[in-house]
């Protein structure tokens, strides 16, 4: 019997990526993403609600997402669901979900609203070596495929 452990989300980011490095040198980045949902309620008025999602990824596409994205930045994620468990300061027992990401899409320039394009990165792409030809100047606002450096 086979399973499948697969989240995907569109959404924007609720707060700036935070960038550690563990013990071993592995790049890992933690950050939120908000998605929402509008609905009709037994009344027909319109309702909306928010979900807030943690989200953590490892190796090149941590450091990735922490240069590329930002508070508010609009992003498709995929990737898997991980519990974990730890016990706090206080003694008690702590519990999160998360979305470990291993495919991340930007779906908006940096701070405009969502274009419609986006660049697209993998957790399996971003540690294959590539030659990539000089750098081009591009706006401050606007990041260019030849700029990514990998």
């Amino acid at each position: 019997m086979y399973s499948l452990n697969r989240a995907q989300i569109i959404g924007n980011l609720t707060r700036d990526p935070e960038l550690r490095t563990t013990a071993s040198g592995q790049s890992v980045v933690n950050f939120g993403v908000a998605t929402n949902r509008q609905f009709k309620d037994a009344s027909g008025a319109k309702q909306e609600q928010v979900e807030f999602h943690n989200v953590v990824a490892w190796g090149k596409l941590a450091d990735i997402c922490s240069q590329y994205l930002g508070k508010g930045r609009k992003v498709f994620l995929e990737g898997r669901l991980q519990t974990r468990e730890w016990e706090g300061q206080d003694g008690n027992k702590r519990k999160s979900t998360e979305i470990v990401a291993d495919n991340m899409i930007m779906l908006d320039k940096s701070g405009a609203p969502a274009s419609g394009g986006g660049e697209s990165f993998s957790a399996a792409s971003a540690g294959a070596p590539a030659t990539m030809p000089a750098p081009t100047p591009a706006p401050i606002d606007e990041i260019q495929v030849e700029d990514i450096p990998f």
